[in-house]
C-alpha cells in the first residue's frame, strides 16, 4: 500500500486527487494521511468527498474514511477504470449544497476513463466558476486541447454556469478512450500570438459590471500591443457571482487568466487582475502558463517517452505533483529552472511499472 502525506508541499486537494488518479491507474491501494491539514477547513469538503467517490465508482474501490472533515482515507481499486455512464452532484456530499469545483472532480477521473477501453459521458454538478479551481473555459481551451495532443481526447459542454458559492451549474464531458498508453509531448516553444479573447461574466448582477471589467480588460491590454476581443455576458442562476476570463492564443498553446469580483472590490480591478497574470505570462515568450503546468505533469508521467516543456512559473503546486507522482511512479521527473522565474519540466525515459 502507498503511504501518502496529505500535507506535503501545497497540502491542498491536489495530493488527494493526484494520488486517487494514480491509484486507479497502477492499481495500487493507497493510505492519505493528514489530508489538508493546514487548511482553515481540514479534511474532505464537498468537491473533495465528491472526488473520492467518483473515483471509487469508476474502478469499483473499497473505501474507508470517506465523509466530510475526514483527514485519512484508504483507497483500494477493485479494478481498472470501467468506461460508461456517471453522473456526480457535489451537492450530494455536502449538506444543504456546496459550490465545489466540478473542474477539479473531473481532473480525478479523466485521465483513468481517457485510458480505458471505451467512450464515457459524464453529468457533473456544482460550481463551474469557483476561485483557487480551473474554471471550465481553461479546462476548454487550454487544458483538453493539449491532452488531446497527447491522445487522451475529452470534450466538456458547458451546460449551465455555476458560480461561488451557489454552485448549482452543471458541465456534461465526453471522453473518447483509448488503448494503449499516451503519446509525449515536446512544448518548448509557444510560437506567434494568433488571438486574445476573453468574457466577462455576471450573474445576477447589474448589465454595468460586465460591460465596466470587459472595457477596462480591452484597454489595458492594448496599452500593452495586445489587441483583444473581450465581450461582456449577463447571466441568472442560483447566486450572485462575477469574473473575468482571458484567453492568450499562440500558435502552438494557449495561455488563460482568471479574476472574480467579490463585494467592494471595483469591476476595474478585477479585470486588472486577470490582464496583470496573461499579461505576465506573455512577456515570459513561453508555452506554457504556471497555471498548466502542474494539470500536464500526470499526463507526462503516464506518457512513453521523453516529454519536455516550459512553464513561466515554477508554482507550488507543480512541485506538489512531481512528488506525489514520485510516490507511485519510477519515471525519472525533473524540473530545471532558468532565470526569471522560468523552468523546463522534463519526464525521460520509457515508464518501468
Amino acid at each position: 500500500m502507498v503511504v501518502i502525506d496529505g500535507s506535503y508541499g501545497e497540502g491542498g486537494g491536489q495530493v488527494l486527487r493526484t494520488a486517487l488518479t494514480l491509484a486507479i491507474l497502477t492499481g495500487q491501494p493507497m493510505r492519505i494521511e493528514h489530508i489538508r491539514a493546514g487548511r482553515r477547513k481540514p479534511g474532505l469538503q464537498p468537491q473533495h468527498l465528491t472526488a473520492v467517490r467518483a473515483a471509487a465508482a469508476v474502478c469499483e474501490a473499497r473505501l474507508e474514511g470517506d465523509e466530510l472533515g475526514s483527514q485519512v482515507l484508504t483507497f483500494a481499486p477493485g479494478g481498472p477504470a470501467r468506461p460508461g455512464e456517471y453522473a456526480f452532484d457535489v451537492a450530494e456530499a455536502a449538506r444543504g449544497g456546496s459550490a465545489g469545483s466540478v473542474s477539479l472532480v473531473l481532473q480525478t477521473v479523466l485521465l483513468p476513463l481517457a485510458l480505458a477501453n471505451g467512450e464515457s459521458r459524464l453529468a457533473l454538478r456544482g460550481g463551474t466558476h469557483v476561485p483557487w479551481a480551473p474554471p471550465v473555459p481553461y479546462l476548454e481551451h487550454v487544458f483538453l486541447p493539449l491532452l488531446a495532443r497527447m491522445g487522451g481526447r475529452a470534450q466538456a459542454k458547458l451546460v449551465r454556469w455555476g458560480f461561488y458559492p451557489a454552485g448549482d451549474g452543471e458541465i456534461q464531458v465526453q471522453i473518447a478512450g483509448q488503448e494503449g498508453p499516451l503519446s509525449p509531448i515536446l512544448l518548448t516553444e509557444r510560437g506567434e500570438l494568433q488571438r486574445v479573447w476573453g468574457t466577462a461574466a455576471v450573474m445576477n448582477l447589474p448589465a454595468h459590471i460586465p460591460q465596466r471589467m470587459a472595457a477596462r480588460a480591452r484597454n489595458v491590454l492594448a496599452g500593452a500591443g495586445l489587441q483583444a476581443r473581450v465581450e461582456p455576458r449577463r447571466l441568472r442562476g442560483a447566486g450572485p457571482g462575477a469574473g473575468i476570463f482571458l484567453f492568450a492564443e499562440y500558435a502552438h498553446a494557449t495561455a488563460g487568466s482568471t479574476a472574480y469580483g467579490r463585494k467592494g472590490l471595483p469591476a476595474e480591478r478585477v479585470a486588472e487582475s486577470a490582464c496583470e497574470d496573461l499579461l505576465a505570462h506573455h512577456r515570459s515568450d513561453t508555452p506554457v502558463d504556471p497555471h498548466l503546468a502542474d494539470q500536464l505533469v500526470l499526463p507526462m508521467a503516464l506518457a512513453r517517452g521523453e516529454s519536455r516543456i516550459i512553464t513561466s512559473q515554477v508554482s507550488q503546486h507543480l512541485l506538489t505533483n512531481v512528488w506525489v507522482v514520485r510516490q507511485f511512479l519510477t519515471r525519472e521527473l525533473s524540473i530545471q529552472e532558468k532565470p526569471r522565474a522560468q523552468a523546463t519540466v522534463v519526464v525521460e525515459g520509457e515508464q518501468h511499472d
